[in-house]
C-alpha cells in the first residue's frame, strides 16, 4: 500500500452556492436572513455574548488638550554644551540658539531651567522658567538668570 493512498492529499474545495445537490446550495450554509448572512459583514468586537476585550481592560491614560510644551533643561546639560563649545557665549542663552543648535527640539515654545548638575561657566540665560535652586547656583558663580514673562 503506497502512503498517497491512505492520505487523500487532493481535496476538493467546496463550492458554495452550486445547488441543493452540493449541500451548499441556497443560502450557503449561511441561514436565512439576518445581518450575519449578508456578504462582507464581521461584527467587530463581537464575541459571542462575551464582554468584549475592550471593555474588561480598564480605560488607562489621559490627553491634555491644553498642554504646555515646556522644555527642560538641567544646568549639567547646558555645562556640557559650554564645554563642547571652544568660545565662550557673550549673547545671552536662549531657547531660539539651543533649538539652531539642536540641543533642544524645535516643538518647545517654552524653556525651563532645572538645577540638577554644576555649572562652572559664568552664563547669562533668558528662560520661561526656574527653579530656586537653579537660580542660586547660576548666581553663586556671577552669572544670571533672566525670566521673560510670556503671556
Amino acid at each position: 500500500m503506497n502512503l498517497n493512498e491512505l492520505v487523500k492529499t487532493n481535496k476538493k474545495k467546496i463550492r458554495v452556492g452550486r445547488g441543493i445537490g452540493s449541500g451548499k446550495g441556497k443560502t450557503s450554509g449561511r441561514g436565512h436572513k439576518g445581518q450575519k448572512s449578508r456578504r462582507g459583514v464581521a461584527i467587530k468586537s463581537f464575541e459571542g455574548g462575551q464582554m468584549p476585550l475592550y471593555r474588561r481592560l480598564p480605560k488607562r491614560g489621559f490627553k491634555s488638550l491644553n498642554k504646555k510644551e515646556v522644555a527642560i533643561l538641567n544646568l549639567s546639560s547646558i555645562e556640557n554644551f559650554i564645554n563642547k563649545k571652544e568660545k565662550n557665549l557673550k549673547s545671552p542663552l536662549d531657547l531660539k540658539q539651543l533649538q539652531e543648535k539642536n540641543i533642544i527640539n524645535k516643538k518647545f515654545k517654552k524653556l525651563k531651567i532645572l538645577g540638577s548638575g554644576e555649572i562652572k561657566s559664568k552664563i547669562e540665560i533668558n528662560a520661561d522658567f526656574s527653579s530656586k535652586q537653579a537660580s542660586d547656583k547660576v548666581q553663586k558663580i556671577g552669572g544670571k538668570i533672566n525670566i521673560i514673562n510670556k503671556k
